[in-house]
């Protein structure tokens, strides 16, 4: 029972902790996570593509918040 309870507060931690408040955030990192190793993989530079995805996740997340709190 007491292993049952820490497992699930362990899953709640490493779920807050890598999605957090917007899920939208963590999927963009997962994508250019694996954007990377596919450019990598065909032996091409990789180093461009988390600085790109930064670029892009970030001012939607940021949009995002703004609009939501515009409306409540």
């Amino acid at each position: 029972m007491i292993l049952m309870r820490r497992l699930r507060a362990f899953g709640r931690f490493w779920y807050e902790f890598i999605v957090g408040d917007d899920w939208r955030v963590a999927v963009g990192v997962v994508m250019a996570l694996g954007v990377t190793s596919l450019v990598a993989g065909v032996g091409l530079p990789a180093w461009w593509v988390l600085p790109a995805a930064v670029l892009v996740v970030l001012p939607l997340s940021v949009w995002q918040a703004a609009h939501t709190d515009r409306n409540r």
